[in-house]
């Protein structure tokens, strides 16, 4: 299976309109990081976790041709904002996208994007079949995926495990029944907002811990903010066996 790093950056912490600090300056494509998302692909068949605000700019950048499906972390508009955009391979697909939510995302969908749910189906709106994620292992795609439960602050967030590797973004809280379901992770993922403490992410310091605990192979800082640093400059700073995503990193697990 490749993974492909869609976004590894957060709408936290991050200006919007004429920043003038090093990470948004920087010349370094390893710094210009979108909302976070991934993009799992196998034999030929492709998902998607997280559709933020860019969504169709990463899909563009990446080439993607077909999508069978979309896995929700969480409700957060820094990750559901781009749903409206799957309309293209519905259009080039001529079918509807599974759409994998727990209950709290799909009372969000219903509500910010209504028109999908309308019982009038206005032409060209997206179309979707809504799957619900409960606690149990399910299949997206044919891809098994085993939901973990972190706390976002006290916000419930799915991060999911697909074999050896696993993907958890906007945590702050992991209890120890589900830091059983990561142990023997071989590919770790894990969010480090800042340096700084925060209310609702893992900070630099605090995903460091968490990736040790874990142990895996290789572990990859995802959800930056532009408060981290420079890739340059916080790559050699990281322990063995950690490093930074950035958009576009490929990986084959």
């Amino acid at each position: 299976m490749r993974i492909t790093f869609l976004g590894t950056g957060t709408s936290q912490g991050v200006p919007m309109i004429a920043c003038d600090c090093e990470v948004c300056l920087s010349a370094d494509k390893r710094d210009k990081r979108l909302r976070s998302s991934i993009m799992l692909e196998d034999e030929g068949r492709v998902v998607v976790i997280d559709t933020g605000p860019d969504f169709r700019y990463q899909m563009l950048r990446e080439n993607v041709k077909r999508l069978d499906a979309v896995v929700f972390t969480h409700a957060h508009k820094d990750h559901t904002a781009g749903l409206d955009d799957i309309r293209a391979f519905n259009f080039r697909q001529q079918a509807p996208i599974d759409i994998y939510a727990d209950v709290r995302v799909q009372e969000a969908l219903r509500r910010e994007f209504y028109y999908i749910f309308s019982d009038y189906k206005y032409p060209g709106i997206p179309e979707i079949n809504l799957h619900t994620i409960t606690n149990a292992p399910f299949e997206a795609a044919g891809i098994r995926l085993v939901p973990i439960e972190v706390l976002h602050y006290k916000l419930p967030v799915n991060g999911f495990r697909l074999g050896e590797f696993t993907y958890i973004t906007d945590a702050k809280t992991i209890s120890a029944t589900e830091r059983e379901k990561i142990k023997g992770t071989r590919i770790l993922v894990i969010n480090a907002l800042q340096k700084q403490q925060h209310i609702s992410h893992f900070t630099y310091d605090e995903a460091i811990a968490f990736a040790q605990e874990i142990g895996a192979e290789t572990t990859y800082f995802t959800h930056i903010s532009h408060r981290l640093g420079k890739y340059v400059d916080v790559m050699p700073e990281l322990p063995p066996g950690i490093e930074l995503a950035y958009d576009g990193l490929k990986i084959e697990v």
